[in-house]
């Protein structure tokens, strides 16, 4: 039986390729999917992708995840990922190891992003190389 991989993105991310090109880069959350969907099969995985920008949904699909036996979560939890305690207990909550991804390096821009709550509870994290970060979670999630 093929393993899942929940990719849950947080707030504005559905506006990739369009919200500030210069730092999130030119690659939509569909082109992700579809480079993500590809490797995975490649990997003997499933790809499960969802985009909210309600914290709520998040949570309620990091639970999914756990009680469907996910393989694992790859969060790009956006502006959440430095004030949602809420996610940080959901991560927390779950035995589903959850990745923290980042198209961007939050520790090379604002001092406000310089804190990831979210990822106090992640196994892992990676940022800072575009639509490479998911690939690069992909490839960490299957071989945990």
């Amino acid at each position: 039986m093929t393993e899942t991989i929940f990719v849950l993105n947080g707030p504005n991310l559905n506006l990739l390729g369009l919200r500030e090109p210069e730092i999130y880069g030119h690659d939509t959350l569909d082109d992700i999917a579809g480079m993500l969907e590809d490797r995975a099969r490649e990997l003997d995985l499933a790809i499960d992708m969802r985009q909210s920008n309600h914290e709520g949904h998040l949570i309620d699909w990091m639970h999914e995840a756990q009680a469907t036996g996910a393989r694992a979560i790859l969060l790009n939890a956006g502006a959440y990922t430095h004030t949602s305690l809420a996610l940080y207990d959901a991560a927390r909550s779950i035995k589903t190891p959850v990745i923290e991804v980042h198209l961007s390096n939050p520790q090379a821009r604002e001092e406000y992003r310089h804190t990831s709550i979210v990822g106090r509870a992640a196994r892992g994290t990676i940022a800072g190389f575009g639509a490479l970060s998911y690939m690069l979670a992909l490839e960490a999630a299957a071989r945990l």
